[in-house]
């Protein structure tokens, strides 16, 4: 199966090269505005299922675009690979994603200094494969659909030691935290704020790597049983999967 990675972070492209995985990436745009009062949990599923939405549509642009080339270059079966990381407050509910600029950043640092909070990661699994069967499609061109999906979600707790204002100016103007969730990099600068974790460290970088590749390998393994069972029973089986 195909892997691609539907995310333009280079800190999930590096985890994902560090376990010697073949997979492509490609890059999704979506609004990753939260809603109002919308639960930290609720907040980044939302997110993974919606990058997941849009690689499959930008695919099959593509494919609509040159259905005869771009359709040999793709295999029968992908997994798309989305991933969204955040970071939440001791509280449970508030959240902590990229720094909209200085005061932002120094703002959620307070509330995490000489604290504890954690850093979530929702990562979907998205199986798709090529169905001629779509009424939406002209001339019965083929199209991708989704198969099957499976998310997990991974926390991670983190302590920070007590920051002065020095420490966060200095830290800010290294142009480090713009990009990322929480306003720091554990990989990076960010690692001498940090006392402490309980959980995967690759998590809080942006990609739980060994529960993502026990993800990828179920989703594999589903892929080759559901080839070995005669075709009217696969379609029942993804339908109920789909439905779930």
């Amino acid at each position: 199966m195909k892997l691609i990675l539907a995310s333009g972070s280079p800190r999930r492209h590096e985890l994902l090269t560090r376990a010697q995985l073949d997979f492509t990436v490609m890059s999704v745009d979506i609004d990753e505005t939260p809603h109002i009062d919308e639960a930290p949990k609720a907040y980044i599923e939302r997110m993974v299922a919606t990058k997941a939405e849009a690689a499959v549509e930008q695919l099959n642009r593509a494919l609509n675009k040159d259905l005869n080339d771009k359709q040999a270059d793709l295999p029968e079966s992908i997994i798309i690979l989305t991933a969204d990381t955040i970071g939440v407050l001791a509280d449970g509910k508030t959240v902590l994603v990229k720094p909209a600029n200085r005061e932002d950043a120094y703002r959620m640092w307070q509330q995490m200094s000489d604290n504890v909070h954690e850093v979530w990661t929702a990562v979907q699994a998205t199986h798709i494969a090529f169905s001629s069967e779509n009424a939406s499609s002209p001339n019965n061109k083929p199209v991708l659909q989704v198969v099957n999906q499976q998310k997990i979600t991974e926390r991670t707790e983190v302590t920070f030691i007590p920051l002065t204002i020095e420490m966060m100016s200095n830290y800010w103007d290294s142009g480090e935290p713009a990009d990322k969730a929480g306003g720091y990099g554990i990989q990076g600068l960010g690692a001498a704020w940090v006392s402490r974790i309980n959980g995967s460290y690759t998590n809080v970088v942006g990609l739980p790597l060994a529960q993502t590749l026990a993800l990828i390998n179920k989703m594999q393994i589903n892929d080759m049983q559901l080839k070995e069972i005669p075709e009217d029973e696969a379609k029942a089986v993804n339908s109920l999967k789909a439905d779930g």
